[in-house]
């Protein structure tokens, strides 16, 4: 007898290539089968939902309460079956200890942080203050940013810097540099925002390693990944050979359905589907992980990509094996997902509409082995 079953869900778990109705059983906090016929302490009846392995949003901001732009991860969690919200930079150096020991530690949803070069992490984001932490020197110190990696190993994914004329202004690149100095110091990878220029994508492209990531892959012009007549940029599939990854970072401002037209038209996928979710893009356009995701299916993206983007490729991204699969043993999180046939409208951040014939929709979420959901 397991502690939980999920029963006759239509289970898609890219990494095992499994795309079937059938059950999936929970013991000990992990993974134990996946099967027929299983019986639980807990069974859950789930036909006609989509069973994947636990969502992995890979750009977030849920500093909540410490950050201007902060959100709250546990209704999203509970809303969205998202449950592993990765924090993109929120805090720096001077206020990483708060955001662990206020938010991270206490939640009851997994959150694994980048911690951004910047000594407040983004301190001045909203409609009425808009400051971006990279463009003042005085606030950069390699030093410091190392010294609190070490402190927090066991957490600490990598290092987030944000360059572009919002955000490190005169600087341009020289904030993802030292960013760089510090990845190869503590042996971390980078992630970098790039927003308007400058820099351009060209001179982020060139600085990045195998392994780093490149958010806001798909944003609209400028400083797109594509040409105005829709061809993929060599700089781009150079980076991509030598290992960069690409995520979408959807947020208020970084996600053209033009530009992923003429990518996706190109063979050129993301490595991940993240929502970049924070105070300005939760109520529009990115919304949340699942409504970012159904933009991807009505691209045209069949659904089992998109949950591996949003799951396996996730957790290769933030170099966590043990998470993104429904293998026996590995951790006990499962997203349970609702595939809604209709004609739903998306909009991208500069008021491109498209309308899908599908949407997924959170309705139910497993955490450790255990159902975790509101009755």
């Amino acid at each position: 007898m397991y502690d939980l079953v999920l029963k006759g869900g239509r289970v898609i778990d890219p990494a095992q290539g499994i795309d079937r109705v059938t059950d999936v059983a929970f013991a000990a906090g992990r993974v134990a089968r996946i099967g027929d016929g299983l019986s639980g302490t807990d069974t859950r009846d789930v036909a006609g939902k989509v069973v994947t392995p636990g969502l992995i949003d890979l750009h977030t901001h849920v500093y909540w309460g410490g950050t201007s732009l902060g959100v709250a991860a546990e209704p999203l969690a509970r809303s969205g079956s998202v449950t592993t919200f990765v924090d993109a930079g929120s805090a720096g150096p001077g206020n990483f200890h708060g955001f662990r020991a206020h938010v991270i530690e206490p939640s009851p949803v997994r959150i694994l942080p980048y911690i951004n070069l910047s000594f407040p992490g983004i301190f001045a984001f909203s409609k009425a203050v808009m400051v971006g932490e990279s463009q003042d020197l005085r606030l950069l110190d390699t030093r410091e940013c190392v010294r609190v990696i070490e402190e927090n190993r066991d957490l600490v994914l990598g290092i987030k810097v944000r360059v572009g004329r919002g955000t490190s202004n005169e600087l341009a690149n020289m904030p993802l540099e030292m960013a760089i100095e510090v990845a190869e110091e503590v042996g971390l990878p980078v992630m970098a925002h790039l927003d308007y220029p400058p820099p351009s994508r060209q001179d982020v492209l060139a600085l990045l390693r195998p392994g780093d990531i490149l958010t806001h892959c798909f944003r609209p012009f400028p400083n797109a990944p594509s040409t105005a007549d829709g061809r993929v940029r060599d700089e781009v599939l150079a980076a991509r050979a030598k290992g960069v990854i690409f995520d979408i970072g959807h947020g208020g401002g970084s996600f053209g359905f033009k530009t992923a037209r003429a990518m996706l038209a190109h063979g050129f996928l993301p490595d991940v589907i993240s929502s970049d979710i924070h105070t300005l893009s939760i109520d529009g356009p990115a919304f949340d992980l699942v409504t970012t995701m159904s933009k991807f299916l009505a691209l045209g993206v069949d659904l089992a990509t998109v949950i591996k983007l949003a799951t396996l490729n996730a957790a290769k991204a933030i170099r966590k094996p043990e998470l993104g699969s429904l293998e026996a043993g590995a951790v006990g999180d499962a997203s349970i997902l609702e595939l809604r046939a209709g004609e739903f409208e998306y909009l991208d951040v500069i008021g491109e509409q498209v309308v899908g014939r599908e949407r997924l929709l959170g309705s139910g979420v497993v955490i450790g082995g255990k159902w975790w959901h509101p009755a």
